[in-house]
């Protein structure tokens, strides 16, 4: 599905409602909170239905917190090294 076109329609609609009544005079705000609590779950629905390997998932992800994490710690000592 294409996001581009919905987003770009909501963008003209606000354009267009800018001058008159709030959103939340019009009644919009219980609208837009089912809309984006139906959002959340069809995306939930979506990465429920991908299937990964979690052993490997979780292995590479520890690994790249480490990493990452000590890249930071060496990058830190050296620079305190080369001001002081």
């Amino acid at each position: 599905m294409n996001i581009l076109i919905p987003l770009l329609l909501g963008l003209a609609t606000g354009r267009v409602l800018r001058g008159h009544r709030s959103l939340r005079e019009m009644g919009l705000d219980s609208l837009i909170g089912a809309t984006v609590l139906l959002l959340v779950f069809l995306m939930g629905v979506e990465a429920g239905k991908v299937e990964v390997n979690a052993g490997w998932l979780a292995l590479s992800s520890l690994l790249l917190a480490v990493l990452t994490s000590a890249g930071s710690l060496l990058f830190g000592f050296l620079l305190w090294r080369w001001l002081s």
